[in-house]
């Protein structure tokens, strides 16, 4: 039996604090909600978990405070099967928090407090250089010091190791990490931040794909109104929504990234694994919360079998 691919992922860890109402409240105003919910969070600790729920083995490069928090964050990810040797527990900051608010069209408003998450150095990425090395897909994001974001990216590559960033949250990336990058996946926003390029369609998001391979990155995938579109130096292809029924984003992004890390450790063909992404993505939108959304391999094979989704070639 071929052994399981290894996913090391470099990114934030928090608890997450989740209200549910009918609608957002007005600036300065208060809103009544249905639904409260606690849960590990962050977007690295999500990619981690998210990993193994999907068939990897994943390892975190993290920080989390020594308070009941970060004691908490350390044995959920424990307890889902996450490798926790990389993650230092900080005697100073508390650990991360974020407050999520969702409405009823299951759209989403976030605030991030980093705590310990902000205090990653390259000193705790060089002492995890050989697990990644060892890795088969390197998973980043920017929640953490970007310094420690770009160390683990040129370990990676050094070593042969594919890299996949999410880049979120949203700010504007040297040109020396994005050379270094195998895929990238921005929902719009994130495009905007990056490109300066408004996507509001295929035609938009093609031109931000290409204002990022022009700029070095092998593959970008780009979340649009409608769906998601995959540009390489090889191939162009429309990836249309699935027709579920949303009730939370939070988390979609996350497992967007990692079930795209999974396929790709997998030695999937770059559509393959995306069609193995998109999947995963829409399952999670179908619950409450990021952990709670996180998706089952099988239940992203099951929607692949049921639903069948169309790839279409993109339109030039």
């Amino acid at each position: 039996m071929s052994p399981r691919p290894g996913i090391v992922v470099v990114g934030g860890v928090a608890t997450d604090y989740l209200v549910r109402g009918k609608s957002f409240p007005e600036l300065g105003g208060s809103a009544e909600g249905d639904v409260f919910q606690e849960a590990l969070g962050g977007k690295g600790a999500n990619g981690a978990v998210a990993a193994v729920r999907l068939g990897a083995e994943a390892a975190l490069v993290a920080r989390v405070g020594m308070d009941r928090r970060g004691l908490e964050q350390l044995a959920r990810l424990t307890q889902e099967g996450v490798s926790v040797d990389s993650v230092v527990s900080d005697p100073e900051p508390p650990s991360g928090a974020v407050l999520v608010m969702v409405d009823g069209s299951g759209r989403k408003q976030t605030f991030f407090a980093p705590g310990a998450n902000h205090r990653l150095t390259l000193r705790d990425v060089l002492r995890s250089a050989e697990r990644i090395a060892a890795a088969d897909v390197l998973l980043v994001q920017l929640e953490v010091p970007l310094d420690a974001v770009q160390a683990a990216v040129r370990l990676a590559r050094a070593a042969g190791v594919r890299v996949v960033l999410d880049p979120a949250p949203a700010v504007p990336l040297p040109e020396v990490l994005l050379e270094d990058v195998h895929v990238i996946r921005p929902n719009a926003r994130e495009a905007r931040t990056l490109t300066g390029i408004t996507v509001h369609d295929r035609a938009s998001a093609r031109r931000a794909a290409r204002n990022l391979l022009l700029r070095g990155v092998g593959a970008a995938i780009i979340a649009a109104p409608g769906g998601s579109l995959l540009v390489s130096r090889e191939e162009e292809a429309w990836l249309p929504e699935l027709p579920v029924d949303t009730v939370d984003t939070t988390g979609a992004g996350d497992a967007f990234a990692a079930a795209l890390s999974v396929a790709l450790a997998e030695a999937q063909p770059l559509l393959t694994a995306a069609r193995f992404a998109h999947a995963a993505a829409a399952i999670a939108t179908t619950r409450l919360g990021a952990q709670a959304g996180l998706p089952y391999r099988d239940e992203v094979l099951g929607v692949l079998a049921d639903v069948r989704p169309d790839v279409q070639p993109a339109p030039l």
